[in-house]
């Protein structure tokens, strides 16, 4: 069986000229490779206490449900605002290009709740951020947060300094 980068699709100057894209559907689209990403996922969070798999839209939802499954958590999601249809908080945070908004139920996270992130892409680390403090916010506590992929080049882990951060693959770039 190959290494997980192995079936990462790299497309050099998307979306612009000088980056090099990082293609998670090829680990998707191939059974081997979803097997190994979901699998590199469960292993970082061998021997970990933990009551709660939180996963962002969308692809936060393919990693994160499996593991949620496998270990037998339960899983929450955090969605682009507007998408929830019960009592949600939210939080604002920076994009590459602009701002965005993601939300979360209001009782998904119970006080005291031991909560694992789980990801595909760690990038500049808004996103995650903005998450962690939605956890917080509604009482629970982030034990671990989980990545297939990090772009160490732009160092998203500033931002999660004082977290466990593990991602299966780093590629030094952006």
């Amino acid at each position: 069986m190959k290494k997980l980068e192995e079936y990462v699709r790299s497309i050099p100057d998307f979306p612009e000229p000088g980056i090099i894209f990082r293609d998670v559907t090829s680990i998707l689209q191939d059974a081997d490779g979803l097997h190994l990403a979901v699998d590199s996922l469960i292993r970082m969070l061998d021997g970990l206490d933990y009551d709660v798999v939180v996963g962002p839209e969308s692809r936060g939802f393919i990693f994160g449900v499996p593991v949620a499954y496998a270990q037998h958590k339960s899983f929450v999601p955090v969605r682009k605002k507007g998408k929830l249809p019960c009592e949600t908080i939210s939080m604002d945070y920076d994009l590459e290009y602009g701002k965005a908004t993601i939300e979360i139920h209001k009782d998904a996270i119970k006080p005291g709740q031991k909560v694992v992130i789980v990801d595909d892409l760690i990038a500049t680390g808004g996103t995650t951020e903005a998450i962690i403090k939605l956890i917080e916010q509604l009482g629970g506590t982030v034990v671990k947060i989980c990545f297939v992929m990090e772009l160490a080049g732009l160092n998203g882990r500033a931002h999660l300094q004082g977290y466990d951060v593990d991602s299966a693959i780093i590629y030094e770039g952006k």
